[in-house]
């Protein structure tokens, strides 16, 4: 029984046609869909129907998010280990909650975060060829990640949430940072090897701190943040590197306020590895 990866995110956003647009021209997602209230959005690399979906709401944030399974009895798995733990399960049907999206289970965190699992998205293919493909696409507009990559997410008790994605859905602990106190105050966790899939750090319960995409290597963090720039878009923080995960990374928000980061670097976790702990005291 596996969780492979990041499947989708759905963020809210106040205006449709606006954040469309960024999604489309800055980032360079390609759409797959929509209806009145949502747009659907892929990267070039990933082969499924959507990993970003943006509804329509009077504010922004994040609404769910969801984590793809290997096979379709995963589903059943997870759904009885987390019913056996008091945990209300939804379950929805292939195509149900949205054209193309599978069937899923969705569930919350204690943190309130909406999370699902899902299966049997539908396959649209990236934008290369099976025979003999280039690279990269020829054409391909703004800054163009591959594929989505982890979450980062606000919850006021980071140690109920952490314990709650290892012990039901078998969540790897890779980083952590802990207090004077003996409270977590943010941490790492992930379920495909890399430094991490999913992040809490100490805030307000369902609360969204950024969302990242996959870039291939520094080069691309320089572009992407010429993209920003060309395009008049706020820069947070420039090109460095994290001390947490050893990864790379350029942060900027979207034009209805929710944060994004063009990610890359990081390590290779060994399952039996040891998770890495920072003390962080009081000044």
């Amino acid at each position: 029984m596996t969780i492979l990866r990041l499947s989708h995110v759905e963020l809210r956003v106040p205006d449709l046609e606006l954040a469309t647009a960024y999604y489309s021209e800055v980032v360079g997602m390609v759409e797959t869909g929509r209806d009145a209230q949502r747009v659907f959005l892929k990267c070039w690399d990933e082969h499924q129907h959507h990993s970003v979906v943006l509804t329509l709401e009077p504010t922004h944030g994040l609404n769910h998010f969801g984590f793809k399974v290997t096979d379709a009895e995963d589903l059943d798995h997870y759904q009885q280990r987390l019913e056996a733990a008091g945990v209300a399960v939804q379950r929805y049907a292939a195509d149900e909650w949205a054209p193309g999206h599978g069937t899923a289970i969705r569930f919350r965190l204690p943190s309130g975060h909406e999370m699902e699992l899902v299966y049997g998205m539908q396959q649209v293919g990236n934008l290369l060829p099976q025979t003999n493909p280039p690279p990269r696409p020829m054409g391909l507009v703004g800054i163009a990640p591959p594929r989505v990559d982890h979450l980062f997410l606000t919850a006021e008790e980071v140690d109920t949430n952490t314990r709650f994605l290892v012990e039901h859905l078998d969540f790897r602990l890779t980083e952590q940072v802990m207090g004077d106190d003996g409270y977590q105050i943010a941490s790492w966790l992930e379920v495909s090897h890399r430094s991490h899939d999913i992040a809490f750090i100490t805030g307000p319960n369902q609360g969204l701190h950024h969302f990242a995409f996959w870039v291939d290597g520094w080069n691309d963090l320089r572009s992407a943040a010429d993209v920003c720039v060309y395009h008049g878009v706020h820069i947070e923080t420039n090109p460095t590197r994290h001390g947490v995960t050893r990864g790379q990374c350029l942060y900027f928000f979207d034009p209805v306020g929710n944060r994004n980061e063009m990610f890359t670097g990081g390590y290779w976790v060994d399952p039996g590895a040891e998770p890495i702990t920072a003390a962080l005291s009081p000044r």
